[in-house]
């Protein structure tokens, strides 16, 4: 743990306050401490199990919390003790936890305010975390969204690319021009991995509800299925959109694996025109490009704008999610301001679809933007502005 790089510890002293034990030997052990933090295996059996053995040898007042990607809270607190019940919550940390300051937090139906309050100020002043407050539901916020916009945008990406659009073009649009970080839509598939996205989309197609859009993008494209079946994963098997080829001579050329042709190339350098390299200009452009990027990522900030008050109650928790564990430039509520909420719901009116929750507040109230006064103000579900908290 001290000699890893990067290194694990901000002040390498700190490894001498670790002690390790075992479940069968030293869980007694906790009765102790003030926060007991499960991070075990993702499955809800085995979660429960360790829960089952723990309760009675923690001390009244200790909180307890799991860390989980997808595995609602209620299931696993399902018949556990009133006081593990009220206990109780989720603490999502995104990883590299070092490195990633998102935490979302989530507390269940029994959960005491006294027991959020106090981890999250802990959380936030002592571990320097940005701690958002997310419901009790599939994926939570960030990886809510945030797998939406890769699992939607393999779909609404091939039409274009049996177009003759190229992946490189489509990762170019969907990265800079719209605030997402370098590696656009194929590149941060390549860092997840295909097979845990392929396990995303399982959990997403058992528990999203039946009328979520997001069904219909649960499982993979065929020539992404196809990579997923002969194990072409990402950066963890040395190839997947992408691979580094190293010549016998040493030399290193960057490949592409063309959906298309179902074959690896050099990737290809790609220049975008100036109406393509700004929200405010590529969302509109009327070009294949223009499209793509409506219909792609335009699509994901539709999907969070119907969100609220399901996966949380307002915007801000949203936007920061979003920034803070997805490196979003701007959270979708924020990039629909600097988009103009006014004209992105007049072209859904002039495609006749229907206004999602929020869009459908600004159109009710006749406000402009979901923000105002320079961002210390946000609007309401209910239509009132209220002060933006403290970050």
């Amino acid at each position: 743990m001290t000699t890893i790089r990067p290194p694990a510890f901000e002040n390498p002293e700190s490894a001498k306050r670790i002690k390790l034990g075992s479940f069968e030997n030293d869980l007694p052990k906790i009765e102790g401490y003030d926060w007991i933090c499960e991070a075990i295996i993702e499955d809800l059996e085995t979660k429960r199990d360790l829960f089952s053995k723990l309760e009675p040898l923690r001390r009244e007042g200790s909180v307890v919390s799991t860390n989980t990607s997808g595995i609602p809270l209620k299931d696993i607190a399902a018949g556990m003790p009133e006081r593990l019940r009220r206990d109780i919550v989720v603490t999502h940390f995104f990883n590299p936890v070092k490195i990633m300051r998102l935490m979302e937090l989530i507390p269940g139906e029994e959960t005491t305010e006294e027991v959020t309050d106090a981890l999250a100020r802990f959380c936030g002043e002592k571990l320097g975390k940005g701690v958002v407050y997310a419901k009790d539901t599939v994926n939570f916020i960030g990886n809510r969204i945030g797998c939406f916009f890769m699992l939607s945008g393999l779909h609404k990406a091939k039409p274009a690319l049996d177009a003759g659009m190229q992946m490189e073009k489509i990762d170019a649009l969907l990265s800079k021009p719209v605030g997402l970080p370098p590696t656009g839509l194929y590149g941060l598939i390549d860092l997840i991995g295909l097979d845990i996205m392929d396990l995303v989309g399982k959990n997403l197609a058992v528990n999203l509800p039946s009328n979520d859009v997001g069904r219909s993008f649960t499982s993979f494209p065929a020539a992404e299925q196809s990579m997923l079946e002969r194990g072409q994963l990402g950066r963890k098997t040395k190839g997947g959109f992408y691979r580094l080829n190293v010549a016998d001579d040493g030399s290193k050329t960057k490949e592409i694996f063309d959906l298309k042709e179902e074959s690896w190339r050099a990737v290809e350098a790609i220049e975008l025109a100036p109406s393509l390299q700004a929200p405010e200009t590529v969302f509109f452009d009327d070009s294949a490009e223009g499209n793509l990027v409506w219909d792609t990522m335009g699509g994901t900030l539709l999907y969070a704008a119907d969100l609220i008050p399901e996966i949380a109650d307002d915007v801000v928790n949203i936007d920061r999610a979003m920034r803070w564990g997805f490196g979003w430039a701007k959270g979708p509520f924020e990039l629909l301001d600097q988009l103009g909420a006014d004209k992105v719901i007049a072209r859904l009116k002039a495609e006749n679809r229907p206004l999602p929750a929020m869009l459908n507040v600004l159109e009710k109230t006749g406000e402009k933007s979901f923000y105002r006064n320079g961002g210390s103000e946000y609007l309401t579900l209910s239509g009132e502005w209220k002060a933006v908290p403290k970050e």
